[in-house]
């Protein structure tokens, strides 16, 4: 059922003594992050882009760095297609079984590497596509293709393909494996966070919807789909909009713990966020992914700005994710599973203050 808020407001590791002067130089190129390396998987439903670790053990990350192995020799990683657990009708078991391992809280600084490169401002991008990091650079420094009106016209769509994604309940060293981090809790899940970032917007006099339509649930396979199908929707009754915000949360864990990706912003603890890009290798139907990207770099750098630490890297890479739709489409990954609730909320707050003022900027 529909119910939608209106404001208007690598996989191979190679053996030998001749191997050991590149492990060592892929080593000196890890990122410099937090208490723990970890894996970060991005959740891809039942699209087939392979899902790429953007924090790497040392020997994936030989195939990974400019100057090492092939495209061919990339990891043969496996997509997480399948589909979750039921949600079921509770938020939260009634009883927790903290045995399932450790909740790591991790904070990822900035990257090395000659996978990434810094904005001219603030903020980095992690590139994953063939198109050279300055032609991007002189892309980010671009403004945006459209202009932001505060005329009572809706400008902004924030909606949530996977909308049933949550996070932990409170602040605690370990985690119960028998919980899906899901539920059909509009107060827990993603909805929460988008409702954070819209009131922001409001604040601002810029026009935002919030769609709350839950799109995994009770199928997980076809979320993007159908929520292609709700923001096409939308759009058609709403051509003013400018700027579609996909809100989800990401996944990271390894080898029995899950990282929390934090940072402390005025005496409280956000998640961090990370932006995903989606670009064109011609066979995904994207033709104005530059645009997109100039909206991405314009966020990062507010956001990085206005909360140093907030972000992660953009994740610029070969995904769709519906970015077809409108030149001001992004998919924002808002922490993990390993955050608390009120690490993502803030997080969502801060995500929308600098939304709010980068937006504010492309007034005609």
């Amino acid at each position: 059922m529909r119910r939608r808020r209106r404001h208007w407001k690598i996989g191979a590791v190679l053996a030998g003594l001749l191997m050991l002067p590149l492990a060592a130089a892929a080593f000196s190129r890890m990122p410099s992050i937090g208490t723990t390396a970890e894996f970060l998987f991005t959740e891809t439903d039942e699209h087939p882009e392979l899902t790429i670790p953007e924090t790497l053990p040392w020997e994936e990350s030989l195939f990974l760095s400019e100057g090492f192995g092939t495209e061919a020799a990339l990891p043969a990683l496996v997509p997480q297609t399948a589909a979750p657990s039921d949600p079921g009708p509770k938020p939260y078991p009634e009883s927790w079984n903290l045995t399932g391992g450790k909740v790591v809280p991790t904070t990822y600084l900035p990257y090395t590497g000659e996978r990434f490169f810094s904005l001219k401002k603030a903020g980095q991008v992690q590139n994953l596509s063939h198109i050279s990091h300055e032609e991007l650079l002189a892309e980010s420094e671009k403004l945006p293709d459209f202009d932001i009106f505060t005329n009572g016209e809706p400008q902004v769509l924030i909606m949530h393909t996977h909308t049933t994604e949550t996070f932990e309940p409170y602040e605690r060293e370990a985690f119960d494996a028998g919980f899906n981090y899901r539920t059909t809790d509009p107060s827990l899940n993603m909805v929460m966070v988008g409702e954070a970032i819209a009131k922001e917007l409001q604040q601002g006099g810029i026009g935002v919807i919030h769609d709350v339509t839950i799109h995994d649930y009770p199928s997980y396979t076809g979320s993007y789909e159908r929520s292609r199908a709700t923001v096409q929707a939308i759009l058609a009754e709403h051509p003013s909009i400018k700027v579609v915000l996909d809100i989800h949360r990401d996944a990271i864990s390894r080898d029995g713990t899950i990282a929390q990706p934090v940072i402390e912003i005025d005496g409280r603890k956000a998640a961090q966020v990370m932006i995903i890009s989606g670009c064109d290798d011609g066979t995904l139907g994207m033709p104005d992914f530059r645009k997109n990207f100039r909206f991405a770099a314009l966020l990062q750098q507010q956001m990085e700005t206005d909360y140093p630490g907030l972000t992660r890297p953009i994740l610029f890479d070969y995904r769709k994710y519906n970015q077809d739709l409108r030149t001001g489409s992004l998919l924002i990954e808002v922490g993990s599973h390993g955050n608390t609730l009120d690490q993502a909320a803030y997080a969502g707050e801060l995500i929308g203050a600098s939304l709010r003022r980068a937006l504010l900027r492309l007034k005609p």
